[in-house]
């Protein structure tokens, strides 16, 4: 039996999610932490092949390859990059036998916020408890992944979460189903079933935030400058909701 190779489809510009995807590829936006693209690749290592092929688009093919790089860092090779429409000719040129498929199975489309946050509730649920992290009167709940360099400071985490490397959380509360990215702040703030990606920050806010999508480096605070007002600097096809 010849080796199987594996095709994942990675193309596609993330209209659906912007503005994140405005500065990012969609299949890099993480999911517990780690981006959507490599939980394929993982899958297909862990199925045994050897060989991956990604389909990408022109728009974010560089940051693609330079994520996923050779496949070394998952246990195979990733033998190139095509567009979707060349692949598929390239298959009809040579002779092979080109079908569509209906998918009768379940499958999750992560193109939109809500199923970027129930794909990371499914991650979520099956991690386990690894705290390497410092706790400084502080309790973790739950199963809960705690990186190297974060710190918890008078703070709560209930799980299933993960605190991203470098991270601080001072008196704050991290409810289930929340993934925060490395070198996140969060202070006086109460956060849950959200994503925040590296380097955001959540300071001094009334009310609990949850099922949100914060990008890099954004930062959501409760301003103490007079006059009293809201103030915002907001992307394209963003959504703020304010209580």
């Amino acid at each position: 039996m010849q080796p199987l190779k594996g095709l994942i489809l990675s193309g596609g510009k993330g209209t659906r999610l912007r503005p994140i995807t405005y500065t990012s590829a969609k299949q890099l936006v993480p999911v517990a932490n780690r981006p959507v693209l490599f939980f394929g690749i993982e899958a297909m290592a862990n199925a045994g092949i050897e060989e991956i092929g990604i389909i990408i688009a022109p728009e974010t093919g560089d940051e693609i390859r330079a994520a996923a790089g050779d496949g070394s860092q998952f246990g195979v090779r990733i033998s190139g990059e095509l567009e979707i429409t060349d692949a598929i000719q390239h298959l009809v040129d040579t002779g092979k036998r080109v079908e569509p498929h209906v998918v009768q199975g379940w499958w999750k489309d992560t193109g939109r916020l809500e199923d970027m946050l129930e794909a990371n509730r499914l991650i979520l649920d099956t991690i386990v408890t690894r705290v390497e992290g410092e706790l400084d009167g502080s309790e973790v709940e739950g199963r809960v992944v705690v990186e190297p360099g974060a710190k918890l400071v008078r703070s709560t985490v209930r799980g299933p979460a993960v605190i991203g490397a470098g991270a601080n959380l001072v008196d704050c509360y991290i409810g289930p189903y929340t993934a925060v990215g490395e070198d996140c702040v969060v202070e006086n703030a109460e956060v849950e079933h959200s994503i925040l990606l590296a380097g955001s920050e959540v300071r001094n806010l009334d009310g609990r935030m949850e099922a949100s999508l914060l990008g890099r480096n954004v930062i959501i605070a409760r301003g103490t400058r007079q006059p009293r007002a809201y103030r915002f600097m907001v992307g394209d096809n963003s959504e703020i909701g304010i209580l």
